[in-house]
C-alpha cells in the first residue's frame, strides 16, 4: 500500500536531510537496515553515508485519495533515500520477488 512518508535524519551539526515522499510500505519495510550513500549533499567533504531505521521514516498519511493528489501534483520534496540506493540493492530486492 502506498503511504505518504516523511524522512528524517540528523547529522549533528554537519545538518540535516529531510524529504517527504510516497512510497509502498512494503519497500520501506524492505530498506531498514540497508545502506544508502547521499555523496557530499551537506557540503564538500561531507560523504554522508546512512544506515536506515526505522525512525527514519514517519507515515504521514495512508488517505489514498490525498496520495493520489500528492503525486499527480508532484508535491515530493526534500531527500528519498530511495533516489540514492545502490542499483545492486534494488536487484537483490527484484529477485527476491522472482523467487
Amino acid at each position: 500500500m502506498l503511504k505518504l512518508y516523511k524522512f528524517q535524519a540528523g547529522f549533528g551539526r554537519y545538518g540535516a536531510l529531510n524529504g517527504v515522499f510516497v512510497e509502498d510500505d512494503e519497500r520501506v519495510a524492505k530498506a531498514i537496515g540497508k545502506n544508502v550513500y547521499f555523496g557530499e549533499v551537506l557540503g564538500k567533504h561531507s560523504e554522508v553515508d546512512l544506515d536506515l531505521e526505522e525512525h527514519h521514516f514517519k507515515v504521514m498519511t495512508e488517505d489514498q485519495p490525498f496520495i493520489h493528489q500528492f503525486e499527480k501534483l508532484e508535491l515530493a520534496t526534500g531527500y528519498n533515500p530511495f533516489d540514492y540506493m545502490e542499483d545492486d540493492e534494488e536487484d537483490e530486492d527484484e529477485e527476491y520477488e522472482d523467487e
